[in-house]
C-alpha cells in the first residue's frame, strides 16, 4: 500500500475516534444518571404543588408520572432504534428534518441549562439552613459559581467520573429519604388520613393544574437519552433503565408527599405569606429532629448540584449532536482526546450557565422552559407514530417496541396539550423563542451545510421531496 494512502486511512481513523463518544455507562449508571436529575424535584415542588391543592399533592405526582409515561416508553423505542448522543434532538431531526431539529436541539440545550442553573441557586434554602445551624457566613453566589466551575470540569473529565461522584450521592440520597419517610410514622402528629381524604376532596381541575406544575420533576426521566451514544448495549440498557427510573422517581415521589402531608399538620407549608423553600429539611427536622434535619438539609445541597452536573451532561450533548449533522461549526463534534468528551460544548454549557446565574430571572425561564419540555414530550410521541407508519420507506424495527401502540401515545399527546392549558401563555412564549432562535440559526447556518433528505414525516404525509446529499 502507498504510504501516502496509508497516511490518509490513519488520518481518517484519527478523525473518527476524534469525533466518537466511548460506551461505558452500563443499565446501573443509566438508572443513576436518571434518578440524579429525577430526584432533586422533590426538594423544591412540594410546598408550591400544596399552596395549589393542600395536602393531597401524592395523588398529583402519580397523575404527572401517567402523562410522562407515555414519552418515556416512546423515547425507549426512539433510544433504541437510534442509541446515539442527542436524545430528543437526533429523534426529531431524523423524523422531521435539520430544521425542527435546530429548533429542538437549541430549546433543549436551553431548557436543561437553566435548570440545572436553577438547582445551583435552588439550594439557597437548604445551605441557609446549614450556615444558619454552625452560624458561618458564605455568599451564595460565590459558592454557586464554585460549584459551577467544578462540575464543569468534572464532566471534561469523563462520564466515567460524573457516574463516580453521583453514585454515592445518589445512594446516601436514598437512604436519608428513606430514613425519613419510616421516622414519619413514628410521629406525634402522623395522621395516615389526611393526605387521602385531601386528594380526594380536589376537584378536577385544581388536580390537573397541580400535576402541571410537579410535571417537571419528572422532565429528567429521559434525559439520559442525551447519552446514548456512550451507553453499553443500549438497545436495552436504554429503555430499561429509563422505564425503571420512571418507576422509582413514582413512588418516591409519592411516598415522601404522602407522608410529609401526613406527618406535619396544617397548612405548613406557608410561613408569614410566603411559600416554605426547603420542604424536605422541615420534613426532616420535624420527623427526625433538628441535627437529622441538617444532615437533610446538607444531602439536599449535595443531591441538587449533582442535578446540574447531569444537566451539563446531558445539555452538551445536543451542541455536540448537533455539530455532527453540520447544524452547528464542526467544532462541536471534536471529543477530546485525552478525555473523550465533547470538550467545548460542555464548555459552553456551563459558561452558558454561568451567565444565567448572574443575569437571568432564573425563575421565570424555567417557567418557560417547562412549557417547552411538555411540547417537546408531545412531539417524542408523535415521532414514534410516524415511524411506525413509515417503517416499510424507512426501515423502523429497533429492538424494543412499546406496548399498547398507538393508544399510549395518543393519551400522552391528549395530556400533554392538556396540561399545557394549565400552564398558560408561558409555556407559548418559551416555545417561540425557541422557535425564532432554532429557525435563525437554522437558514443562517445549518441550511448551508446540512443534508437535506427525504424524511419519514414526508413519506407520512406523502409529500414528493427531492433532497440534497451534499
Amino acid at each position: 500500500m502507498p504510504i501516502s494512502k496509508l497516511d490518509s486511512l490513519v488520518e481518517q481513523g484519527t478523525e473518527t475516534i476524534k469525533k466518537t463518544l466511548k460506551r461505558s455507562v452500563g443499565l446501573a449508571g443509566v438508572v443513576i444518571i436518571s434518578l440524579s436529575a429525577m430526584l432533586p424535584g422533590i426538594f423544591v415542588t412540594p410546598t408550591f404543588a400544596a399552596e395549589i391543592m393542600g395536602a393531597g399533592i401524592w395523588l398529583a405526582f402519580i397523575v404527572a408520572a401517567a402523562v410522562v409515561l407515555p414519552a418515556a416508553i416512546s423515547k425507549a423505542e426512539l433510544a433504541s432504534g437510534m442509541p446515539s448522543s442527542g436524545g430528543s434532538y437526533v429523534y426529531l431531526e431524523r423524523t422531521y428534518g435539520p430544521m425542527i431539529g435546530t429548533i429542538s436541539g437549541l430549546g433543549l440545550w436551553a431548557s436543561f441549562l437553566l435548570k440545572s442553573g436553577f438547582a445551583l441557586i435552588g439550594f439557597s434554602a437548604y445551605f441557609i439552613a446549614v450556615t444558619t445551624y454552625f452560624e458561618i457566613d458564605m455568599e451564595m453566589l460565590v459558592l454557586s459559581m464554585s460549584a459551577l466551575v467544578l462540575i464543569t470540569i468534572v464532566n471534561i473529565l469523563g462520564v466515567k467520573k460524573v457516574k463516580a461522584i453521583q453514585t454515592p450521592v445518589l445512594l446516601v440520597t436514598l437512604g436519608m429519604l428513606l430514613v425519613t419517610c419510616v421516622a414519619a410514622f413514628f410521629s406525634d402528629d402522623f395522621d395516615g388520613g389526611r393526605p387521602f381524604k385531601a386528594a380526594f376532596d380536589t376537584d378536577l381541575w385544581t388536580l390537573a393544574e397541580t400535576s402541571a406544575f410537579v410535571f417537571v420533576a419528572y422532565a429528567g426521566v429521559t434525559k439520559v437519552a442525551a447519552i446514548g451514544g456512550e451507553v453499553k448495549d443500549p438497545e436495552k440498557n436504554l429503555p430499561a433503565g429509563m422505564l425503571l427510573s420512571l418507576l422509582i422517581a413514582t413512588v418516591l415521589y409519592a411516598l415522601i408527599a404522602y407522608l410529609m402531608m401526613a406527618a406535619i399538620p396544617g397548612t405548613w407549608w406557608e410561613v408569614d405569606g410566603k411559600i416554605v423553600e426547603n420542604p424536605i429539611f422541615v420534613f426532616a427536622e420535624h420527623v427526625a429532629g433538628t441535627e437529622f434535619g441538617i444532615f437533610a438539609a446538607i444531602i439536599s445541597v449535595l443531591a441538587m448540584i449533582s442535578m446540574a452536573l447531569a444537566g451539563i451532561l446531558a445539555s452538551s450533548r445536543f451542541l455536540f449532536a448537533m455539530g455532527q449533522d453540520k447544524l452547528l461549526p464542526p467544532a462541536l463534534e471534536r471529543v477530546h482526546e485525552k478525555y473523550e468528551t465533547p470538550h467545548w460544548p460542555i464548555i459552553i454549557t456551563g459558561v452558558a450557565m454561568g451567565l444565567a446565574i448572574f443575569f437571568v430571572p432564573l425563575k421565570d425561564v424555567v417557567k418557560l422552559a417547562s412549557g417547552f419540555k411538555i411540547m417537546i414530550f408531545i412531539m417524542i410521541n408523535t415521532c414514534v407514530i410516524i415511524l411506525r407508519q413509515t417503517s416499510d420507506r424507512h426501515d423502523w424495527n429497533p429492538s424494543y417496541k412499546g406496548a399498547l401502540y398507538p393508544f399510549m401515545q395518543l393519551w400522552g399527546i391528549l395530556a400533554g396539550l392538556f396540561l399545557i392549558y394549565f400552564i398558560g401563555d408561558k409555556a407559548f412564549i418559551g416555545a417561540s423563542a425557541a422557535i425564532v432562535a432554532g429557525l435563525l440559526t437554522y437558514y443562517l447556518y445549518g441550511w448551508k451545510h446540512a443534508k437535506i433528505k427525504k424524511t419519514p414525516f414526508h413519506s407520512f404525509i406523502g409529500r414528493d421531496f427531492k433532497g440534497r446529499d451534499d
